[in-house]
């Protein structure tokens, strides 16, 4: 029997490589997946933090609303990608939405499995040691390039964060994801990142393709703008 997405996903997570078969086929069966609709809630600002979130097929995206009403996105969340550990850690409600851009498959490990393989595995904790410094320096990033760079520099940026090996091992140089995505990703209109995306690849950083997009350079969108 061919193995289901939630199995395939755990598997190419390095975290869980480092489990015992027995460990690992408890953290599957303790895992629950849920379907989530295009612009459907992932995890609600405010809300218990119960979970481990994955995204076992799809895309999504943090998020905010302030208190006049201004929405700001902060990352996004492909296929492979685990988050939620810091307001786990904490033990806080949580502090931003998770938005699903299109269709996706996610996967919920709760507190307890989360809280169990951290004190008994040291693999599981070194992992989390690095994704939460990934993130701290994803977010840092991500504050200057709001504050100091262009759109065609913020949407190279934007792009590059999707490629970080370590939050998020299992994109390729594929993308797929449409213009209006994209634009809900770096707070820019879609029209915008249209010409933005024309720029990039006149500069051959990346293919504009049917349905996505083709990245050609990701250590030159990295730097884009310095």
């Amino acid at each position: 029997m061919a193995p289901s997405p939630l199995r395939r996903m755990l598997e190419s997570s390095a975290w869980a490589r480092a489990l015992s078969a027995p460990d690992l086929d408890r953290v599957e069966a303790e895992t629950q997946v849920r379907p989530c609709a295009a612009g459907g809630l992932v995890a609600r600002k405010g809300d218990p933090v119960e979970h481990w979130i994955g995204v076992i097929e799809g895309l999504a995206k943090m998020a905010s609303v302030s208190a006049d009403g201004k929405p700001m996105s902060f990352t996004g969340l492909p296929s492979g990608a685990w988050f939620g550990e810091g307001s786990l850690l904490k033990d806080e409600p949580r502090r931003y939405d998770v938005v699903a851009l299109r269709e996706s498959s996610i996967a919920l490990m709760p507190r307890a499995t989360f809280l169990r393989l951290l004190e008994t595995n040291f693999a599981f904790n070194r992992f989390i040691i690095v994704q939460l410094n990934e993130r701290l320096a994803q977010f840092i990033g991500m504050i200057e390039h709001d504050r100091l760079l262009g759109p065609e520099a913020r949407l190279a940026r934007s792009l590059a964060g999707l490629y970080n090996p370590v939050l998020y091992p299992g994109v390729g140089p594929q993308l797929p994801i449409s213009q209006e995505e994209l634009g809900q990703l770096v707070g820019l209109s879609r029209q915008r990142v249209n010409q933005a995306l024309k720029c990039l690849e006149t500069e051959g950083l990346l293919r504009v393709d049917y349905g996505g997009i083709t990245v050609l350079d990701v250590g030159r969108l990295r730097g884009y703008g310095e």
